[in-house]
This record gives C-alpha cells, structure tokens and sequence, in this order.
C-alpha cells in the first residue's frame, strides 16, 4: 500500500475536531456596579466588527453609536509572524474607547401618528478609504451612512496684540466707526477709520514683532453623516446587509427587502416583495436578510415560518422566486411550533459554505449545497421547553437571540437568558459546548455532569431577583431570571475572541 501523500493528511487532519477552547475573561466597558440601576437608553442593541477586526462598534437604545478599536494592532506585524510559526499568544486582545455619536433622534410620524424609536436595530461596516471609518446604522425607519475621521484642530499663538493697552482704544474706534458698513471680504468703507481701528498701536510701538505660531493639536476623530436612506419602509426595519461589491446593501422589513446603492439616497429598488393582495392571507414574515460574503448576486433572507430562501439577483428584478429553500419541519406540532421556530438570526460563514440560523430553541447550520436539513442542529436551552406557557405569557418567547460563527468556521455561539451564552464546535464528531457567562468569571456557571446536554445552563440569577413573574426552575432545580439575557454578540473575523452585550455592559472574551 502507497504511503499517504501530503493531502490525505491534510484530509485526515481536518476529519479531527480541534480541541475545546479555553476562554479568558479580556475586558469590560460600561460595567455596572452592584444594584446599580440601569437606564433604558443605555442598553446596548447592536455590535458589529468590522472586517479586519481592529474596529468594534456598538449601538444602543438612545440611539448612539459607540465606536472602540485595538490597542494592540501596532503589533500585528508580530502577532502574525507568531502565527504562522504556531507560536502560542498569550497576550490578549486589548480595546480602547475610540468615540462617539448621536446616530439617530427620536422622531414622530405625523400621517401614521406613530412614534420612531431612537433605537439602533444594526451596525454594518462599510468599504473604508483614506483612513476613514464608514458604516451605515439603523433605527425602525431610516438609515443613516456615517463616515468617521481623524481631525487635527489648529491653533494660532505667539500673537503680538497687547490687549491690555488697545481694549480702551478699540472700543472707542469701535464707537466711532460703527456707522460705516463692513466690505463684503472683510474690509471697511472708510479707509482712514479702518486704519485707526484695526492698527492699535501701544505708545513707543512694539518693541519686536513676533511672527504667529500654528499648532495642531492631538488629532479627533469626527463623525459626519454623509447619507439619509428614508421613507422606504412601511414597517420596521430589522436587518441590513452590505453587498461585497462595495456599492449596494439591502434593507429589509417585515414584508419587503429594498436594494440601495450607497451613493443614492433619493431611491431605492424593491427586490423581494411577500405582502399578499389580502392582508388576512398573511402567512409568514421577513426576519433576517444577508448578502453572501463573495457572490454580489446571492443573498438569503429568513422567515417567521423556520425557512430561509435563497436568491440570485440575476434571475428577475424582482426575486419573488427563490434558488433554494431551507427548511425543516417538525414531527410534532402544537400552539407554540411556529413561534419557536420563527428565526431571529442569519450569519453566513466567512467562506459562503454555510448559513448559520437561530430560532428560539436551537442553533442550526446549513450547507448550501444540501437544502434536505441542516448538517447540524444545537439545543441552546432545551430545558425551557415545559415552560414554553410561562415564556409566553411574559413576552420572552418573542426574544430575538443572535448569533455568530468564528472566521475560520469550526464553532458557533450564541446567547441565553441570565447573561450567558454559548460556544458548539461545529466539526463532525465534536463535543464542544462550553457555557460562559458575561461577567468577569465567565466559566462560573460550568456545570459539574457535562455529559447531560439538555442541562447544561443553570443557575442564571445574577445575585438580586427581580420579580416573581421573571423567575423560573429549570430542570435541575435551579433557578432562572428571564429578565436578563444576552442578545448581541459578534466574533472576531480572524480569532478567537468574542464581545457580547449584557444590558449597557459590553464584555470581550478571548481564546
């Protein structure tokens, strides 16, 4: 028998699941303290890395944008030549405050009497140039484009006015001379007044003249809003996605998806368009729409039925008819089926192989190019399922749970309630499910019997119960508190390093 050559390695090395990751606890912005109250406006409602991963940005309920980058990015040149010799790192990801911006005001709709939220629904990062920071940031109705750079404000010194001994003189010449009108640029009808007020002269003159001094001082970065998008939606805007061309994105609602170019804001492109002529023929609704990472031409939208539709621009300008449908139904049906089975989430993978959905109960990954089911499904609380009634009634099953996968595509991750998530490898034969909750002590909450994995999240209370209504017991007797849950997260395109959002609290996590 031939040895194996150098691919079949590669192959056989590839069927091996890598091992779990270990996660550290990196950094905490916005940390609050013990019984501190938290205010509405501050709770964070979007994270979004950009694509090199130097830059985070967080959106929130008052409708600021907030922007951090890497501190240790200078080192890069070093942290990659370590990488390709498979040299361990053990200095974590650093982030500092950048800045930020008041993105969007609360508004009110006159026609429809409605009020629009400041909310920040997503961020998405665009194309940068000059070394500038774009990005586009949305609320329930309109979307803005921000452009974000660097300004050094200058300062003039070293001035030879004596404003001790000419403030007496100028107000007199001031006096005298207010009757005559200014010049357009500056100068003064009257050349002979002109020249007594603006040449005030101490007595004996100057001793020397000293020429003025510019300085610039410490550069800041400055937000400018370079484009409105508007009144292109009849409903809530709950996603947009930038194309990789650099040049369009999409927005979607409820019932539509738009197709905008990011230099056009006067119009826009109705693509995808699912309201029945019979409103009460509603079946489902637009949840999640995303462009492929590569194909400018495929983008994938989810809905509340559990389906995820694939469509190819080049078809139809408008791609009421989709290239592929993913879906997968259960065996058993009851009230609670299609709300748990609504999708709250999309994220394609960083390669385009793999679409990556969250609906309420589990996490589920699929390959493009098998529409039969998904390659692998994992349960993210199972155990709530007998309290399906109790989710109901207080709103929490209506929770829109993120997700996201890490850039080189083996593990998944996403959120729960008691301000926990969780990280799944995702590689056959994979057994990695680590549960991690967003405090300076992430793997406090491990659970001692890691072979049972529908009892993997327990114990949730952060200290303090809020209310009887909020509370629960999970399947080992533990309690819960639904009134606090972990629903943006984002992981870092090229390591492994994770930021999620609890409450006004934006915790990072690295590996």
């Amino acid at each position: 028998m031939d040895p194996p050559g150098p691919g079949d390695q590669g192959e056989a090395s590839q069927l091996q699941p890598p091992p779990p990751l270990e996660w550290r606890f990196a950094q905490v912005f916005g940390e609050r303290a013990a019984g501190e109250d938290v205010q509405e406006v501050d709770i964070i409602s979007a994270i979004e890395f950009d694509k090199s991963g130097d830059h985070l940005a967080t959106g929130d309920k008052g409708g600021r944008v907030v922007l951090f980058e890497r501190t240790d990015a200078r080192d890069s040149e070093s942290r990659r030549e370590l990488e390709r010799q498979d040299v361990p790192i053990t200095r974590h990801p650093e982030c500092r405050y950048k800045t930020e911006f008041q993105s969007h005001e609360p508004e009110f709709d006159y026609l429809k009497s409605l009020e629009i939220e400041e909310k920040i629904n997503k961020i998405k990062w665009c194309q940068t140039a000059n070394n500038a920071l774009s990005l586009l940031s949305t609320n329930d109705k309109t979307i803005k484009y921000w452009k974000v750079q660097e300004k050094k404000i200058k300062r003039v010194s070293v001035m030879n006015l004596d404003t001790s001994q000419s403030v007496g003189r100028s107000t007199a010449s001031a006096s005298t001379s207010s009757s005559k009108a200014p010049l357009p640029n500056g100068g003064c009808s009257d050349k002979f007044n002109c020249l007594n007020t603006d040449l005030s002269f101490p007595p004996g003159g100057y001793p020397s003249l000293r020429l003025p001094v510019v300085t610039s001082l410490e550069a800041n970065p400055v937000a400018r809003c370079r484009r409105v998008y508007a009144h292109a939606h009849d409903y809530h805007i709950n996603s947009i996605s930038n194309n990789s061309d650099g040049e369009t994105f999409i927005s979607a609602d409820d019932l539509r998806i738009n197709l905008w170019n990011l230099e056009i804001n006067s119009q826009s492109f109705n693509i995808v368009d699912v309201k029945p002529t019979n409103m009460e023929d509603l079946t489902e609704v637009i949840t999640c729409a995303e462009f492929h990472p590569t194909h400018c031409n495929t983008l994938a939208y989810s809905s509340s039925k559990g389906s995820i539709r694939l469509i190819d621009l080049r078809q139809s300008a408008l791609c009421d008819n989709h290239s592929k449908i993913f879906e997968e139904h259960e065996a058993s049906r009851s009230f609670f089926t299609e709300i748990i089975a609504s999708i709250s989430d999309i994220k394609f993978s960083r390669d385009g192989r793999h679409i990556l959905s969250r609906d309420y109960m589990t996490l589920k990954l699929w390959d493009l190019n098998m529409d039969s089911g998904p390659v692998s499904t994992f349960q993210v609380h199972e155990h709530l399922r007998p309290r399906l009634c109790d989710l109901y009634e207080n709103d929490s099953i209506f929770d829109k749970f993120e997700c996201c996968l890490s850039g080189d595509g083996l593990r998944v991750a996403t959120g729960s309630y008691g301000n926990i998530f969780r990280v799944f490898g995702c590689t056959p034969g994979s057994i990695e499910a680590t549960t991690l909750e967003a405090s300076r002590n992430p793997m406090r909450r491990q659970i001692a019997n890691p072979t049972r994995p529908t009892r993997t999240l327990t114990s949730f209370t952060r200290g303090v119960r809020r209310g009887g209504e909020n509370q629960g017991v999970d399947a080992n007797g533990n309690s819960l508190d639904f009134s606090t849950k972990l629903l943006h997260l984002a992981w870092h395109p090229t390591e492994n390093s994770i930021a999620c959002a609890a409450a006004n609290s934006l915790y990072m996590y690295y590996a």
